[in-house]
């Protein structure tokens, strides 16, 4: 859906900002025709390793159970 939000276009103008949205969808799903859909972010193993452990250091055994 399209909504003019401020101006008021001519229905000529508003026909070709119309005919250029929809050039634009049409391409974008030609190109993803081909394409692989995208995997499911909760099977992506990448997000496992978002965040790092520290390091260990002098006081690292107090880390092990007690929260810093």
């Amino acid at each position: 859906m399209i909504r003019i939000v401020r101006g008021n276009p001519t229905p000529e103008e508003l026909a070709a900002a119309l005919a250029v949205v929809r050039a634009r969808a049409a391409a974008t799903a030609s190109a993803m025709e081909g394409a692989a859909p995208p995997p499911e972010q909760w099977a992506d193993p990448a997000r496992i390793a978002r965040s790092t452990r520290p390091l260990p250091g002098p006081r690292a055994w107090a880390r092990t159970y007690w929260p810093v």
